[in-house]
């Protein structure tokens, strides 16, 4: 198929006068174009469903998650990839991102290094996939010949296989297992997919990883109780969770958090349930890191609560 006819590369009606606008007209029309990309995360929703469940399952059993793509798209999966560890305190080896050309292409353009599926399907032997994990080829356009090689190489070695791009299935078929598709239209800046079809990717991997790491018991309401804390302002914010989960002043919560190993969320169960850091690491483990299912547990197996422990909130 030719480029021309991808919905990525065709040229957008709204900015064919671009070079003569004012700059407040193209900041509204940038405007006016990105609000198409919250429609194209709503028209995918099912399949981003799909894709969170698919994903926590397979974490859930071990495996873990790769993303792959060149370019703009394989930066915004190396970038979603980095977060985890700091967010979520993760492995850094449970969510991890394949970029065409390597680490050089995350800040010197290498579009070249894309045209090659065998590279592709080489860098998922390389971290030696396996049917436990899961893979995420990104390329707005759909054609990327290095991310179609990945997904393919990953699909023979039994990985699950997960293909997002902004054009439609008619436009560009894929091997994935499953497929998101984005559909964001012609870029104002006619094929430039850093910008709208940049957008929504992003929103999909935070979508993605989020409830992902929702499943698995990295959240609870909406504060992130397995954040690493690494530095001053994560300690800061393991603290104020602390203390606004539960009555204690600074102080103490921060002699709970030390008690804790400066693990927030075995300092909440222990707090909420009066159990020692070993018997609450216990209680997690047998719950799969779950928080609220080990304080449910607790509570079912427990006569009711001495004056050691304290009542979680209803979040």
């Amino acid at each position: 198929m030719q480029r021309g006819h991808l919905l990525t590369e065709q040229v957008n009606p709204n900015s064919l006068n671009l070079d003569q606008l004012s700059n407040l007209e193209l900041v509204d029309l940038f405007n006016q174009e990105d609000a198409k990309v919250l429609s194209a995360i709503a028209t995918a929703r099912e399949s981003l469903a799909t894709a969170i469940d698919l994903t926590a399952a397979a974490l859930a059993k071990g495996g873990r998650l790769f993303y792959v793509g060149a370019g703009t798209s394989g930066r915004l999966g190396v970038l979603d990839a980095a977060e985890c560890p700091p967010t979520f305190c993760t492995d850094p080896d449970l969510v991890q991102a394949i970029i065409a050309g390597g680490s050089a292409a995350l800040v010197r353009s290498s579009e070249a290094l894309e045209d090659s599926a065998e590279d592709g399907a080489q860098a998922i032997t390389q971290r030696q996939i396996s049917q436990h994990d899961v893979v995420v080829g990104i390329t707005a356009g759909g054609t990327t010949a290095y991310v179609q090689g990945a997904i393919r190489a990953a699909r023979q070695r039994g990985a699950k296989t997960i293909f997002v791009a902004c054009v439609p299935v008619e436009q560009v078929a894929s091997e994935a297992d499953l497929e998101v598709r984005l559909l964001v239209g012609p870029e104002i800046l006619a094929g430039s997919t850093r910008l709208k079809a940049g957008t929504v990717t992003k929103l999909a991997l935070n979508l993605l990883s989020t409830g992902v790491m929702v499943r698995l018991g990295k959240v609870y309401g909406n504060r992130m109780v397995d954040v690493a804390v690494t530095n001053s302002k994560l300690h800061d914010r393991a603290l104020r969770i602390l203390t606004e989960l539960t009555e204690l002043e600074r102080d103490q919560a921060e002699q709970l958090l030390e008690r804790a190993g400066r693990k927030v969320k075995l300092a909440l169960l222990m707090h909420w349930t009066g159990l020692d850091p070993r018997e609450a690491e216990a209680l997690l483990a047998a719950e799969g890191g779950q928080l609220r299912q080990a304080i449910t547990e607790f509570r079912k197996t427990t006569a009711p609560a001495s004056d050691s422990a304290a009542t979680a909130p209803q979040t």
